[in-house]
């Protein structure tokens, strides 16, 4: 572990006693590797503001209030990856303010200086044997966001919880509706990151956490669909994030070996709210289907239909991401992703497709050309009705033809040769509507192959004019 933080705390005269508590202690025990920022939590017998000063000071950090009602300051180092949050004791006593403290594994604490584990809860004991377990009785009432924090342990430690806990996450459940979005949101998206993701959510669901936050995604229980699909809307729901999951780890047998690395390469980038490409694409399939349960109806023949469940999806992703604070990036990102999720597969009964039909999907798709692409794939798969397989392989023959279209568009859109301001020169035309048009159907014989050249291009627009 770099204690380089922790070290100047240790030298620091006069300081008052601290001991470091939390995922630091958790992750030591654990032999867990280090995580890309360090983070350390450390519980103060004191003034916490001025020790967050000294400490800035002594390892050129910078400290700042991070909790007005607890008195928690936070340093972060200026070049180096690090932080560290300080906090005043809560209670007369450092077993009191661990007593304080949601899980057991979080419950333990060590001096700065180092020794013995102080660890009154029999934290290391769980942890040794895997279990999520409360401190107390009023571990989930004294803050309801525990109950998520909860799920998110789940899914990031793979842990079980322990009965009684989840008895308590359960009773807790409903308080979660008075818990701010934001911290709701910084929750959900390390659980959704994380790779046990579909336990963690398996666990809101149970201790009827879903219903609070998610009430959108609880609805879809029991919508039943046609008989193309073999499972209900939120069932489906599942599978399609567990095939994203899959093709995060193994995109090369779906895709094949040339466009694997550079999916995962996008897929890596970052977002937003601190989120990858890749991680997004998880809250895209959570919320693929959401308007399901808001539009299903019937024919008069009895076909289940689910008409503009694509367009109101986008809607729906939108509030449901403002509703918990996110940022507008990936809201956006999710609900272009969510609207656009069907174009694949109307394009599957018109293979082959021709140069101008990839880029049209390319250009009505974008910018989330290769996010949509890949999760249409996942739909697909977790898609197991009547004919499926001659379905499912059709549709990922045409994914394997797209992708590669899609990341070569991503990394480098298409335009014409020509700049719109020389194309007005030459045709004698004025900037305009009009002007876009030639310049939107040039990008299109551009990508065709049609065009290659300033001259061609100027001829190819005065013969589009010539049909106006």
């Amino acid at each position: 572990m770099n204690t380089g933080p922790l070290a100047a705390l240790r030298e620091l005269p006069g300081a008052p006693r601290a001991w470091l508590v939390g995922g630091a202690v958790r992750d030591q025990i654990m032999s867990r590797p280090p995580r890309s920022t360090l983070d350390y939590d450390v519980a103060v017998d004191g003034d916490a503001r001025g020790l967050a000063r000294a400490l800035a000071h002594a390892a050129d950090g910078h400290a700042f209030l991070l909790s007005e009602q607890f008195g928690a300051w936070r340093v972060k180092g200026r070049e180096q990856e690090w932080q560290v949050d300080l906090t005043p004791l809560v209670g007369e006593s450092l077993e009191q303010d661990l007593h304080r403290r949601d899980l057991t594994l979080n419950a333990i604490a060590q001096a700065i200086e180092g020794g013995e584990l102080i660890d009154p809860f029999g934290g290391a004991a769980d942890i040794s044997a895997r279990t999520l377990r409360a401190v107390g009785r009023d571990s989930f009432s004294a803050d309801p966001l525990r109950v998520v924090r909860l799920a998110r342990f789940r899914a990031e430690l793979g842990f079980e919880v322990e009965r009684g806990t989840e008895m308590l996450a359960r009773a807790s459940a409903p308080a979660l509706a008075d818990t701010p979005g934001e911290r709701i949101l910084h929750e959900l998206q390390q659980l959704v990151a994380a790779d046990g993701v579909l336990e963690g959510l398996a666990l809101l669901e149970s201790a009827g956490a879903t219903e609070v936050l998610l009430p959108e995604l609880h609805a879809l229980r029991g919508v039943q669909q046609s008989e193309f699909h073999h499972l209900d809307v939120y069932d489906h729901t599942m599978a399609t994030l567990a095939q994203v999951l899959e093709l995060e780890r193994d995109p090369e047998s779906v895709f094949g070996a040339g466009a694997a690395a550079q999916l995962l390469a996008v897929l890596g980038e970052p977002l937003g709210n601190e989120l990858t490409r890749g991680q997004a694409l998880r809250f895209c399939a959570l919320l693929h289907d959401i308007a399901k349960s808001r539009t299903r109806a019937l024919t008069p023949e009895g076909r289940v239909t689910f008409f503009n469940h694509d367009e109101l999806g986008a809607s729906m992703a939108v509030e449901i991401l403002g509703r918990l604070r996110a940022s507008e990036r990936l809201a956006a990102h999710v609900a272009a992703t969510t609207r656009l999720h069907l174009q694949l597969g109307f394009l599957v009964r018109e293979q082959p497709l021709s140069k101008r039909a990839v880029y049209r999907y390319l250009r009505t798709c974008a910018p989330v050309e290769v996010d949509v692409t890949v999760l249409s794939v996942a739909d697909r798969l977790a898609t197991l009705g009547r004919n499926f397989e001659v379905a499912v392989a059709r549709h990922v023959e045409l994914a394997r033809e797209l992708l590669p279209a899609a990341l070569a568009y991503h990394a480098e859109p298409t335009k014409p040769p020509i700049r719109g301001d020389q194309l007005a020169r030459e045709l004698g035309i004025t900037p305009g509507p009009r002007l876009g048009e030639l310049l939107a159907e040039l990008t299109e014989a551009t990508y065709a192959g049609e065009v290659s050249s300033e001259a061609q291009a100027v001829a190819y627009a005065r013969e589009q004019m010539l049909t106006d």
